[in-house]
């Protein structure tokens, strides 16, 4: 049957088509049963009939099924529904890692991260005697958090370890070899394929070579003017060396790919694991680094609500060890993210592989009392091996100690030297406790959740009036609120004065500098603004307000390239926020990029609908959850969410400035004047705003919105 959206196979919807290729044609669908959305693969029409092609199709299902594993796409179910027999997937939000290769490669940071996902996922596979046969840089999707998720095993081959232990049934069982003609990709496959050898995971290794070389160089390593002399190329030329292209990765790169895309059979003695490790440990800038995730500590309290004792612990421990010889600490949002998605009990080497790190510091907290009992221990990603372990019990009074004492150790288990001098900006316990009480409810990014943490901030400084990391973080509430809330001039005035006093309490302290930064943007000082921010960037790399902050000001001017760049750096430190990418949505379509325009989108409404499922009255979430629908041409629902934001803040500029931008691609010009209006009557003067939004260009016609563009000062 000819398949068109809206149209409804069983009990899936048909949303809209979103890829195809040789193996099929994939649909985004929801899934009435479960009120979710999957990915549903077709066959080609051509092959819809075809034994061999049904066959791929189960071959597909019962391979993805036999790996429950974070870098591979999981399958949910195969079905069949109007005589079309499909695959139910995962819906991966992100884009294919074909999409994210730039013509001079990727740096070193996401050689390793994506390169190690992919090298996990085919060791996964070849542990359970599966060979995928097809990798390439399209049978790979990077998702939301710029995680690596292989797919597509339609040409997948099993050559179980055991054969006696399994059944005729079993999801391994073997199956005959596909004929050469049709399967695989010439400039990804190996010599002994080409030659019609039969596959075993050894070729595998050959395409992943194949595929760290694209990414480290931006072409595959053979080329050929026509298939035949590609053919050619993989049979009888040496790869063109990655050293000669990128100069600036280290030899141990190429030395991996080399060993990777070794022709002789008997000599690419290198597997997956080996691939994989060899990338987590390789050095940067010439230092020997070992990559390490600090995640947040298990609270084992039996009210369980030592959430922020637990957070804070593990935070100032991450921060002791930032920017150590020989150390590249994760960063604390992506950690803390990737534990909070992983459930209550994760495998920490997938998830450390997950994140790229090659070490683990886990740990848990009890509180009874005054008294508190910590456990810590530093694990080996590559092969789980505990490599040390801190038991101690002590007064919560104690607690500096404690976390010095733990930071310590830590870096001399992992060989390193930990610089003297305190951590956490002060010695108050009470002010340390409400300044991380107040950053948990600052991260949740909603109203309440940042005027609650604002009062933490104002009651920690109370009990510590020189305590530089609380000004700048009452600073950000300030600015946040100002920004979504309400735009006063005293709460703009407050915000400036406390990231002042953070500056001058803490020269160095990043969080001050990009609030800074974002005072002089609303005053319209770019200059200045933006060598805040680069000061901010260059003390902290990781620091999300320093990118999400710069980003809007970029904006602000025009500069949308700059723009993106900052959103997506946001985006990659705190892969949570729903904002950077539905910001840099807008931007991507600016500069037709309109494929990564909607993957972004996608990414930020789901994000933002699952901000408002935590947070009903999170009016944010609503209108930005809007207005990414109603652009990916979900009209109806869109405007629904935006209803729903204007009943919670009816009154308030920021929200009536984004319904007028929703209503204004929803095509409602007069609605979205009278909104824009609206804004700019209660306060809105973000000039730069309207001149550049590209949400707004169908009313730039219209004489009205001249004049309301007009009316607002050209310093804004």
């Amino acid at each position: 049957m000819p398949l068109q959206a809206g149209a409804e196979l069983g009990h899936y919807a048909l949303i809209e088509k979103i890829g195809e290729g040789g193996m099929g044609v994939v649909w985004r669908a929801r899934d009435r049963k479960l009120d979710r959305e999957v990915a549903l693969k077709v066959l080609p029409e051509a092959r819809a009939d075809d034994p061999e092609w049904l066959e791929r199709l189960t071959r597909e299902a019962r391979a993805a099924a036999a790996l429950e594993h974070p870098n591979v796409v999981g399958i949910h179910a195969i079905e069949e529904a109007e005589g079309v027999r499909f695959l139910a997937l995962e819906l991966v939000r992100g884009t294919s890692l074909a999409e994210r290769i730039p013509p001079g490669g990727l740096p070193l940071a996401a050689l390793v991260g994506l390169g190690s996902g992919v090298a996990a996922a085919l060791a996964a596979a070849h542990r359970r005697g599966l060979t995928h046969c097809d990798l390439k840089p399209r049978n790979v999707m990077v998702d939301e958090s710029g995680q690596a998720r292989v797919l597509d095993f339609g040409l997948a081959s099993f050559q179980p370890v055991e054969p006696a232990s399994v059944s005729p049934d079993s999801p391994t069982a073997p199956y005959p070899p596909l004929p050469l003609v049709g399967g695989g990709t010439p400039c990804y496959m190996s010599p002994e394929r080409l030659r019609g050898a039969p596959p075993d995971p050894r070729a595998d290794v050959w395409a992943l070579g194949a595929l760290l070389h694209e990414m480290a160089c931006g072409e595959p390593p053979f080329r050929g003017a026509t298939p035949a002399d590609l053919v050619a190329a993989v049979l009888r030329e040496a790869p063109e060396p990655v050293a000669r292209r990128r100069p600036d990765l280290p030899a141990e790169f190429g030395t991996v790919v080399a060993a990777c895309l070794e022709k002789d059979l008997a000599r690419r003695t290198i597997s997956a694991e080996d691939v994989g490790r060899a990338l987590l440990r390789l050095p940067a800038d010439g230092v020997p680094q070992r990559r390490v995730a600090v995640l947040p500590f298990v609270d084992m309290s039996r009210e369980q609500d030592q959430g922020w004792l637990c957070d804070g612990l593990a935070e100032e421990i991450l921060l002791a060890l930032r920017g150590l010889p020989g150390l590249r600490v994760i960063s604390r949002a992506m950690a803390f993210s990737a534990r909070s998605a992983a459930g209550p009990r994760p495998d920490l080497r997938d998830l450390g592989r997950g994140l790229g790190a090659s070490v683990l510091l886990d740990g848990s907290v009890r509180r009874a009392g005054p008294r508190v009992r910590v456990a810590v221990e530093l694990c080996d990603v590559e092969d789980g091996s505990q490599l040390w372990a801190f038991r101690h019990e002590a007064d919560l009074d104690d607690v500096f100690a404690l976390q010095d004492e733990i930071a310590r150790q830590v870096a001399e288990a992992l060989e390193v030297r930990l610089a003297a001098g305190p951590r956490s900006g002060t010695t108050e316990l009470r002010a340390w406790e409400l300044y991380h009480r107040a950053r948990r409810q600052y991260y949740r990014y909603s109203r309440h959740a940042v005027e609650a943490a604002k009062r933490l901030f104002e009651q920690a400084l109370e009990a510590d009036p020189r305590f530089a990391r609380a000004w700048a973080g009452l600073a950000d509430c300030g600015f946040f609120l100002y920004l979504y809330v309400r735009r006063d001039a005293h709460t703009l005035r407050d915000a400036r004065e406390a990231s002042r006093r953070a500056l001058e309490l803490e020269p160095a302290l990043p969080e001050a500098h990009a609030s800074r930064g974002m005072g002089l943007s609303l005053d319209g000082r770019h200059a200045e603004a933006e060598r805040a921010f680069e000061q901010a960037v260059r003390l902290d790399p990781d620091l999300f307000e320093a990118h999400y902050f710069r980003a809007r000001d970029a904006f602000a001017q025009g500069r949308l390239s700059d723009a993106a760049r900052e959103w997506e750096a946001a985006a990659r430190v705190r892969p949570e926020d729903f904002q950077s990418p539905l910001l840099v949505a807008q931007v991507y379509e600016a500069l037709a990029r309109p494929v990564d325009a909607t993957a972004a989108r996608r990414r930020g409404v789901a994000l933002a609908e699952a901000q408002a499922a935590r947070e009903p009255e999170d009016a944010r979430a609503l209108y930005m959850a809007a207005n990414g629908l109603v652009a990916l041409g979900e009209r109806e629902r869109g405007l629904a969410l935006a209803e729903r934001a204007v009943a919670l803040e009816p009154g308030d500029p920021m929200l009536l400035y984004n319904v007028g931008c929703i209503l204004a691609l929803a095509a409602e010009p007069e609605r979205a004047i009278d909104c824009l209006a609206r804004a700019v009557a209660g306060g809105l003067r973000q000039r730069g705003w309207l001149e550049h939004d590209t949400n707004l260009d169908s009313l730039r016609a219209d004489p009205r919105f001249a004049a309301l563009v007009e009316s607002l000062p050209e310093e804004a």
